[in-house]
């Protein structure tokens, strides 16, 4: 086949050898419908629950998920990057309820027990004029 005898169309692009699409005929459009967006991977989060250094490591948990849900989302399998979604929020909540209640529960320890001392007999006075006194007497000073 030479260049004498060959024919191209008059809207042939030649850069990328395709029609133009409004002339295309049997062209398919197919909607699937609105996408759900992708789910959070909590990744922030997750690293401040690791960096606060929490009980039984569940920010380091939450972490491990975090990472597994955004790869998961970058390779495009949104069920199992929601299934890590999920497990990420949920140990990133039982690490904010430790990383909060373990400091109060110890504080309110330290105030009940501060309080007793104050109240039991003989012992330093934290709240009295006295309290060095008292402190004195009980250590044989």
């Amino acid at each position: 086949m030479d260049n004498a005898t060959y024919s191209c169309p008059s809207d042939y692009i030649p850069l990328n050898g395709n029609k133009p699409q409004e002339n295309r005929p049997g062209a398919t459009v197919v909607n699937m419908g609105p996408t759900a967006p992708p789910p959070k991977d909590y990744l922030i989060w997750s690293i401040c629950n690791t960096l606060y250094v929490n009980f039984c490591c569940l920010g380091f948990l939450a972490l491990i998920y975090s990472v597994k849900a955004r790869d998961q989302k970058v390779l495009g399998d949104l069920k199992a990057a929601h299934n890590y979604s999920d497990k990420a929020k949920w140990y990133n909540i039982l690490a904010s309820g430790w990383n909060t209640l373990i400091p109060l529960l110890i504080i309110v320890l330290i105030v009940t027990g501060i309080v007793h001392l104050a109240n039991a007999k003989g012992s330093y006075d934290f709240f009295g004029d006295d309290g060095y006194d008292n402190f004195g007497k009980l250590f044989g000073k």
